[in-house]
């Protein structure tokens, strides 16, 4: 049976190989059909499935078996990130384990042991894809240092530096003083700390006893300081620019300069400026033409630009020794705990420091001009459109990009160096050795440039570089490009913004129609997952547990644009009961006989019942599609949901259990019918959500085995159903939603006046207009058996003592309850919720308005306590006006 099998993890692991092996996940280069890419954000080498893994990569799935589904040739685009410094490290620790490290290898070995660990342990990723259900074509996976890509890499470097757009300089990055390479931001994780601001005075030369106050943080700095900085409108300071003072402990003497980044409100107003150790420093010594001097070198040790005394200390050896000094010359004034952000390294878990070093940069803000112009011109398009904002903010204040890393894992920089430190840009070392000889007149010996690429550098060009390019080959004139790349909000700027500024520079299009931005996977409590809170949610665990179906829907249904998904355990498993609920469906068809017949015409049905469910499918399938065309993701999951459960199992199954009860055979014929047909559509809609278990029960209604070889029965094989909307026979839905409607709002008024499940009353329908009683009658059974009633009638008559009402439309709904509740326990009860739900809203208002908390709570939040409290009021209103009829009656 369905409901032993299919949420089976064998069946899972069957299916799926039986997919990828039968090739339907492959696009086809030489199709008529429109084509469609998707490029996937390729996942670290060294990654396992996490849970932002799982929300993209699914909401990904579901747009290319839709897609597939539209009748497209779909190219999802697979493909794994080598990940520098993660997988150099991770080689690293395993050579540690050895007592080796990577220096006693030599650089050749060790990128062989690389690539050895690439080869055994670099799959773990995609093969846990594979359990989520993605279906990208795998017979194209690329890996972003395969030759091909290297030689994409090579091509774009040397065209670059042709065009002046990489140039080697010097200036300040994140250094990473136990891995000794710069590193990107988004390698700097940030932590809030206690520690201290010290107050040093520094001693105005020329003038005795007059000092000039600085504070900082880092003491160490100061032996690198070459001016201090106060505001141009300072009247305090304005004496004194021009000054010097003179430099404690190290004696340099250095100007007080005027600049608008010392902030007169901000402690003394004049700030210490050290260019070769702080970014915003560095800034203000380019504006001031101020000396850079570096007094800490790759260890993070004082170097030789340092006083001697200092040379080869550690920095915070150094620190106290400088607080010491400087107290010892009666030049500490203070010193205040201070609560600051420090920079720590997310590999290293060391502070990382602002360094001088010299480094290959991209001219970043030259590429960003035309990848401002395209998102302007709407060429390419962001959703949800806020984050276009964002993009522009980075883009307008764009910096030169730090393209070079000191590591050995990686795309090695295509550049030798000469005898005389020439430098020598070349695709291959050959033509390095050509231009060489050009050059100096003979052969010469070539040094190649020892540093990698950062990895981003290569992952910009992943939209054109996957498809085959430099090589002219059908792929990229065929896909690319792309229509639409999913990812993350916290890379726009690192990968979505260069792969525009790459794309756009070499392919001369935009990479991507439309990027949109899905957010954050919090835990239930809306907090961001991480380590140290003890609170991360495995995928596989949810899969192992609950089977990937149910974890993919609830993603899918979390996924409000703009609005972080907060995930627990019970979400996951509701949506597993969606799943057996459908099994429960099928078992309902085998029960009754009903078989899937594939030449059903559903526009050829004559009872109202079937009318009706077909035309809420016929809806519900525009509005899915129409919400999956504008990744509303979460849209088209309520859709399916509530027609799928609340509406198809919950009513229409119930609705026809009279017909089979009864005696007429042509209408139940027609029922077991559209009852096998209408559930094998629901199966087909839900297949880009819910994949393992809606094709398992499409095989059952065929009376086929659970995982049948043949492509044709799969309903990822078939095309989005396409309906005429003449088929929706409005008079039929419209008489069986009022049915609806009706035993809706009589289990309501039940729920809300504690009728016990058990007790049948029963229902007065006064003031019916004459269509609506005949649905009544035409309906009572469904209606007396679906709320519970001993009867329904239409009855004009005053409604009997002790009986509550409820308007419907033009009618009002009595329900005599005075024999089946105690009326004085039910409004006692009622009293004490409304107490309840007031209490709540009490609560919710001292947050809303609390100036604190709307200061410091995001916006998301801020909506949820709007929203809650409106959800309160409303539940409020409905109990006081309980209350007031059971007062009344």
């Amino acid at each position: 049976m369905a409901e032993k099998t299919s949420e089976s993890k064998e069946l899972e692991k069957k299916q799926y190989s039986l997919w990828e092996k039968s090739g339907i996940f492959a696009a086809d280069v030489k199709s008529n059909k429109a084509p469609y890419c998707i490029p996937m954000p390729p996942p670290n080498v060294t990654g396992s499935l996490h849970m932002g893994h799982a929300l993209n990569m699914t909401l990904q799935d579901i747009l290319t078996r839709f897609e597939r589904m539209q009748g497209r040739d779909v190219l999802w685009q697979p493909g794994t990130d080598h990940a520098g410094i993660a997988t150099q490290m991770v080689v690293e620790r395993l050579l540690a384990d050895e007592g080796k490290t990577r220096h006693d290898l030599g650089r050749e070995n060790f990128l062989k042991r690389v690539w050895e660990w690439k080869e055994h342990s670099g799959s773990t990723i995609t093969t846990q894809l594979r359990r989520l259900g993605a279906t990208p074509d795998w017979s194209r996976e690329r890996f972003t240092m395969d030759e091909g890509l290297n030689k994409a890499v090579n091509k774009v470097f040397v065209q670059l530096y042709k065009e002046k757009l990489i140039y080697k300089d010097k200036r300040l990055v994140n250094w990473d003083p136990k891995l000794h390479t710069a590193i990107s931001d988004l390698e700097v994780e940030q932590r809030e700390e206690t520690g201290s601001m010290w107050h040093f005075k520094y001693p105005i030369k020329g003038q005795p006893d007059r000092f000039i106050t600085i504070a900082t943080t880092r003491p160490e700095t100061m032996l690198g300081d070459t001016a201090v900085a106060v505001h141009p409108s300072d009247e305090r300071y304005r004496d004194l620019v021009g000054k010097l003072v003179v430099l404690p402990i190290v004696g340099r003497e250095i100007p007080i300069i005027a600049d608008e980044y010392a902030d007169p409100e901000k402690g003394s107003g004049a700030v210490k400026i050290t260019p070769a150790h702080d970014f915003n420093d560095f800034e203000v010594g380019k504006r001031h033409n101020l000396p850079m001097i570096s007094i800490l070198d790759i260890n993070a040790k004082i170097n030789e630009n340092g006083p001697q005394e200092y040379v080869g200390m550690d920095r915070f050896a150094a620190r106290k020794k400088v607080v010491a000094e400087i107290e010892a010359l009666g030049l500490l004034e203070k010193i205040d705990k201070h609560k600051y952000q420090l920079p720590y390294g997310d590999r290293s878990n060391v502070i990382i420091e602002p360094l001088l070093t010299d480094q290959w940069y991209c001219d970043a803000k030259t590429l960003a001009g035309p990848a401002i112009k395209a998102v302007e011109e709407g060429r390419t398009q962001f959703v949800p459109a806020n984050w276009t904002k964002t993009y522009y903010e980075w883009m307008h204040n764009i910096q030169p990009w730090c393209i070079s890393r000191q590591l050995w894992w990686g795309h090695q920089i295509p550049a030798w160096y000469g005898p005389d430190k020439s430098v020598f840009v070349a695709e291959t070392e050959e033509e390095a050795k050509a231009q060489a000889k050009e050059k100096f007149g003979k052969d010469v010996t070539l040094e190649r440039d020892p540093d990698v690429l950062d990895t981003w550098f290569s992952s910009a060009l992943w939209p054109f570089s996957t498809l085959g390019w430099p090589d002219n080959v059908p792929e990229v004139k065929r896909y690319y490009p792309a229509e639409t790349l999913i990812t993350g909000f916290d890379i726009i700027f690192f990968w979505v913004a260069r792969m525009m500024m790459m794309g756009i520079h070499f392919m001369g299009d935009v990479p991507f129609r439309k990027v949109y931005i899905h957010a954050l996977v919090r835990d239930e409590k809306g907090q961001k997952m991480s380590k140290s809170k003890g609170n991360i949610i495995d995928p596989l665990q949810l899969i192992d547990e609950f089977g990937a179906d149910a974890l993919r829907f609830t993603l899918t249904s979390m996924a409000a644009q703009g609005r972080d998904v907060k995930l627990g355990a019970k979400n996951v498993e509701g949506n597993r009961n969606f799943a057996t609920k459908l099994k429960s469906a099928v078992n309902f068809c085998e029960m009754n006989n009903a078989r899937l017949k594939l030449d059903f015409k559903p526009e050829s049905v004559k009872l109202t019942l079937n009318k009706w469910i077909i035309g809420e499918l016929v809806t519900t399938s525009m509005e899915t599609a129409e919400a999956l065309k504008a990744y509303r993701f979460n849209e088209a999951a309520k859709h399916l949901s509530e027609f799928a459960w609340d509406m198809f199992c919950d009513l229409y199954i119930e609705f026809t259990k009279p017909v089979f009860m009864g005696t007429d055979e042509v209408a139940k014929q027609e029922t077991r019918d559209t009852l096998a047909w209408v559930l094998g559509q629901v199966l087909l809609l839900l297949n880009p959500i819910m994949p393992y278990v809606t094709e398992t029960l499409h095989m059952h209604l065929l009376g086929k085995p659970e995982a049948s070889p043949d492509k044709s029965d799969w309903l990822q094989s078939k095309r989005w159903p396409e309906f005429d909307a003449k088929i929706i026979d409005q008079a039929a839905r419209d008489e069986m939603n009022w049915v609806v409607k009706l035993i809706s709002e009589i289990r309501s008024v039940r729920s809300v006046m504690g009728v016990p499940a058990a007790d049948q009353i029963r229902m007065l329908l006064k003031g019916a207009s004459d269509v609506n009683k005949k649905r009544l009658k035409a309906h009572q059974d469904i209606i007396c058996r679906r709320a519970r009633l001993i009867s329904a009638e239409a009855n004009d008559a005053a409604a009997p003592k002790g009986s509550v009402t409820q308007v419907l439309g033009e009618a009002t709904i009595i329900l005599p309850i005075a024999d089946v509740i105690d009326f004085g326990k039910e409004q006692a009860r009622l009293k004490k919720e409304i107490e309840k739900v007031e209490a709540d809203i009490e609560r919710i208002d001292r947050n809303l308005n609390n100036k604190d908390f709307l200061a410091k709570a995001d916006a998301e939040i801020v909506a949820e306590k709007r929203e809650a409290r409106a959800e309160a009021e409303s539940a409020k209103a409905k109990l006081a006006q309980a209350l007031k009829q059971l007062e009344a009656a």
